[in-house]
């Protein structure tokens, strides 16, 4: 299969290259050009504006502005990226012979914090801040209404009628809007990065007593689905994606210090303590606040349930904790 993949030279796309490329033709499409091997040739998003690219069986767009969590970054640079190149290159998807186009979305495009105990794809998505407003944005363009309805996807350029069963089948052309939960690897500790920081030092963790759960996203597990839904049928749709299990922040620094061959240091202060602590700070403008205190301790569980099914699988093959050990083994070489 010939695959264009937008933003191949960041973490994902460098992944996704190693994972592919023993079994596909990749090309890549990007703002730096650097020759990568497994890569025939990376293209530049003039090449995209004159139509100088490659025919492709699918396309896999990555590219996009990161959630910046020190909110430094101009609002309307998220929806220059991340809602304007997503036009661009699903418009280019539409008029070419491509059959699939993967968009990596967010689940910060779905909810900043979940309502009730899992994230599904039902909730109806309520982002907050630039990045996922910017990533909403994006779907709605794809979708072709405001509704986050399927059966609204444009599915070939012969027609513009709603997407039918039959439409699509005949069509050939397949649209899939992934929203990962943080995403680590290798190389890339993702927003675990505070808390390894605070692991690595020794410090205690003094927020022990919140038995908070959050998904997270192997990158094998990612690019393990990556290829099911470029080797099989799948429906069109929305799916979430994360790892099976989700892992409290103790469990977090517990299989950090594994690694790390040193013993947990986790504090189980009283929790009414620490929230009074919290709204002393916010009335003093301290490091911890209750807005600080709430992101640290809530729950951001993600059902990846509808992709399993989708694939056909009972399980995701990496295990969350697994997955965690190899990405902060990789920061000890």
């Amino acid at each position: 299969m010939n695959i264009l993949i937008t933003g191949i030279h960041g973490f994902v796309g460098s992944n996704l290259v190693m994972s592919l490329r023993e079994e596909h033709t990749l090309y890549g499409l990007d703002i730096v050009a650097p020759e990568k091997e497994g890569v025939v040739r990376t293209y530049s998003w003039a090449d995209l504006e004159q139509r100088r690219l490659p025919e492709v069986d699918a396309i896999i767009h990555l590219a996009g502005k990161a959630h910046d969590t020190k909110n430094r970054s101009a609002a309307q640079a998220y929806f220059d990226i991340n809602t304007g190149l997503t036009q661009k290159i699903f418009d280019y998807f539409r008029e070419s012979s491509a059959g699939k186009f993967i968009f990596f979305s967010s689940v910060k495009a779905a909810a900043d914090f979940v309502p009730g105990e899992v994230l599904t794809e039902e909730v109806v998505p309520a982002p907050v801040g630039p990045y996922g407003e910017s990533k909403i944005a994006a779907e709605n363009y794809i979708l072709g209404n405001e509704e986050l309805s399927m059966k609204t996807i444009p599915q070939c350029k012969q027609s513009k009628d709603v997407l039918s069963e039959a439409n699509e089948e005949s069509c050939g052309k397949r649209v899939y809007i992934l929203r990962p939960c943080m995403i680590h690897g290798p190389g890339n500790k993702g927003n675990l990065n505070l808390l390894y920081g605070v692991v690595k030092r020794g410090i205690p963790w003094p927020l022990g007593a919140f038995e908070n759960r959050r998904s997270f996203t192997s990158v094998d597990n990612l690019c393990y689905v990556i290829g099911g839904l470029l080797a099989k049928d799948v429906a069109s749709g929305i799916y979430n994606m994360g790892d099976d299990e989700a892992l409290s922040t103790n469990e977090l620094i517990t299989l950090m210090c594994e690694v790390l061959g040193r013993q947990p240091h986790i504090w189980r202060l009283n929790r009414g303590l620490m929230e009074a602590c919290a709204t002393l700070g916010t009335w003093l403008h301290l490091p911890l606040n209750r807005d600080r205190l709430r992101k640290l301790t809530e729950n951001y569980v993600v059902s990846n349930a509808k992709l399993k099914r989708a694939l056909g699988i009972e399980r995701m093959p990496v295990r969350a904790a697994d997955g965690v050990r190899k990405t902060i083994r990789s920061f000890r070489k």
